[in-house]
């Protein structure tokens, strides 16, 4: 069993997610969430299982993830479907464990 814990500070809102996804045969993983964000919750009680190669390898916006998102995610620019991706891509052999950064700095 490959258990990851991906832990997403989104930027102004403040309202963190911390999500543990579960594989044990590299196809599919078990998701689970944690977060301040009443939308991010809602994601969490609607996804079950993820199938790896069909959700990770999806144009972006027609996973599963990316779908739910669609639907109770009220902020076009939340990153954390794209976490969940990443911790599934991760959990599921797809791809080592590194960390994404996004660095936004105004310049007058």
């Amino acid at each position: 069993m490959s258990v990851v814990e991906v832990q997403v500070d989104p930027g102004i809102c403040g309202l963190k997610s911390s999500i543990t996804v579960e594989s044990s045969d590299m196809m599919s993983a078990k998701v689970s969430i944690e977060s301040d964000c009443p939308d991010i919750r809602q994601i969490g009680e609607h996804i079950q299982e993820i199938d790896s190669m069909k959700d990770v390898f999806a144009k972006l916006g027609d996973s599963s993830v990316y779908k739910l998102g669609k639907e109770f995610c009220s902020h076009g620019t939340c990153p954390v479907p794209g976490a969940i991706l990443k911790g599934v891509e991760a959990a599921c052999g797809l791809a080592l464990p590194k960390d994404v950064s996004i660095h936004i700095e105004k310049k007058d």
